[in-house]
């Protein structure tokens, strides 16, 4: 039962590479994109850090 188990997870995840890595009709896969879009949801996720923060802050008795 446990091959069964290691056969299908091996499957979906090779299916799945493959779907992220397909190149469309732009030549570009899904992968790609992401890479590219990378910095700019790092920017988001410090900028909403920095907010969340200083909102903590705000709320600490001194």
């Amino acid at each position: 039962m446990n091959i069964l188990k290691f056969a299908a997870i091996g499957a979906i995840v090779g299916l799945g590479v493959h779907y992220i890595t397909k190149k469309g009709e732009d030549g570009r896969s899904i992968l790609d994109d992401l890479a590219d879009k990378a910095p700019d949801f790092f920017d988001q996720a410090k900028k909403f850090a920095t907010e969340t923060v200083d909102q903590v802050k705000q709320h600490i008795p001194r």
